[in-house]
């Protein structure tokens, strides 16, 4: 579904009277916040081969560490989702600069594998904060842009990793690497803190009324009657919707992760040169950020599930198109293919949070996303352990095929998605 028409209200106007300054500010900080932890996502296959070289490990030890960071980082965002929706997003942030900070401080000097897995993880949690903060911070002022403004801190969390990763990739050794990840971390730490003194959210039933609602149906919570209906997460796993959704996000999530994850290995294995696979690492990050951004706009404008639906598929279509290039020894097409496939499937981390806007309302909105957002936990899963045993056991091919497979199921699925009646 589309947004609903909010010609009524001034959203601008009455979020100007609450802050003393634009609403933009907010999405802004949240922005850069999403940029600054992005290393962590996107950054890892350049460090990973360094990390392993100096502590004399197989690298296929280091598999796992890209796994739990996925489990942390989406494991920590409903309980992160609940308490901030509470208490707002102030506290919370603190400690992810904190955590997400000092994770890469400590990297630096880790001298044993359980400690990269202790220290990727928590800085995972930091992750999981400011991007739970980050999108939410977007639903909640933005209820008649909700497409775009999620788009605008999704795209940095995707985007603003392309910043890092020539920089991470020109100094790979063993000897520069831990330089790099003190500076990252340093960089990480004292950005998410100052962006922490700029977050609050909006008091309840700032929006004021809507087409003609009554200042008590207001009351009942923020945008209420803008959004219809507002749902508990206990609601909402009530409804096939969700569970719909659920399955969805974690096909598309797995196929997306297992892309961002083997990136460089993909290349390498297949014959493709270095310079390649620097560039398919680069590149991927910049077109998931403008992909978020661009379908996260469209969707405003046109359906929601007709969007997911397009996305999805045309990401499948690009993990086949990685398959292909890989084939015939193409780096054209390989860079090509790896644009494709990631410009499409970024944004589910833009349309996901609007249809849950859409579909539970906005009082519940930071806990409810974080419950469907869990679902990343399983597609890391496939994207980083699964994945690794389906190359030794099929051939990178097949693995590649078999996430474009996924992918093209969650296009499916989305034509099916309808509102929940009340």
């Amino acid at each position: 579904m589309t947004a609903p028409s909010q010609s009524d209200t001034d959203y601008a106007a009455r979020a100007r009277d609450v802050l003393g300054f634009s609403r933009w500010w907010q999405v802004a900080a949240a922005a850069v916040m999403m940029g600054l932890i992005s290393p962590y996502q996107y950054v890892w296959s350049s460090i990973e081969s360094p990390i392993a070289r100096s502590l004399g490990l197989d690298p296929t030890a280091l598999g796992f560490v890209f796994t739990l960071f996925v489990v942390f980082q989406a494991g920590s965002q409903f309980p992160v989702g609940w308490y901030r929706d509470r208490h707002g997003p102030r506290e919370l942030t603190l400690l992810a600069g904190v955590l997400a900070g000092g994770g890469y401080l400590g990297l630096a000097y880790a001298t044993e594998l359980w400690q990269l897995y202790v220290l990727y993880s928590l800085g995972a949690v930091g992750v999981g904060i400011v991007y739970t903060v980050a999108v939410n911070t977007a639903l909640k002022w933005f209820p008649d842009r909700r497409g775009l403004t999620t788009g605008l801190g999704t795209m940095a969390f995707a985007g603003g990793s392309a910043l890092f990763v020539p920089y991470v990739r020109a100094n790979a050794t063993v000897g520069g690497y831990p330089d790099v990840l003190r500076n990252m971390g340093l960089l990480i730490g004292v950005g998410i803190l100052v962006g922490a003194l700029v977050l609050r959210d909006p008091p309840t039933g700032w929006a004021g009324t809507v087409d003609g609602a009554t200042d008590d149906a207001v009351a009942e919570g923020d945008d209420a009657t803008a959004t219809g209906r507002q749902y508990t997460s206990r609601e909402m796993v009530r409804t096939w919707q969700f569970w719909l959704m659920y399955v969805m996000f974690v096909c598309v999530s797995g196929a997306g992760l297992m892309l961002t994850a083997k990136v460089v290995s993909f290349a390498q294995n297949v014959g493709l040169t270095a310079l390649t696979a620097t560039a398919g690492a680069t590149v991927l990050p910049i077109a998931g950020g403008v992909g978020r951004l661009v379908v996260g706009d469209l969707s405003d404008r046109v359906d929601r599930e007709r969007a997911m639906a397009v996305s999805f598929t045309l990401c499948g279509l690009g993990l086949f198109a990685v398959v292909w290039s890989g084939a015939v020894d193409s780096s054209l097409g390989f860079l090509a293919a790896v644009v494709l496939a990631t410009f499409f499937w970024s944004p589910q981390y833009t349309l996901f949070p609007s249809v849950v806007g859409d579909y539970y309302g906005q009082r519940h909105s930071s806990a409810n996303y974080a419950l469907l957002y869990s679902g990343k936990m399983w597609g890391g899963v496939f994207g980083g352990g699964v994945a690794g045993w389906l190359v030794t056991r099929t051939g990178w091919s097949t693995a590649f095929a078999l996430g474009g497979g996924l992918a093209v199921l969650a296009g499916i699925g989305a034509l099916v998605l309808r509102e929940p009646s009340a």
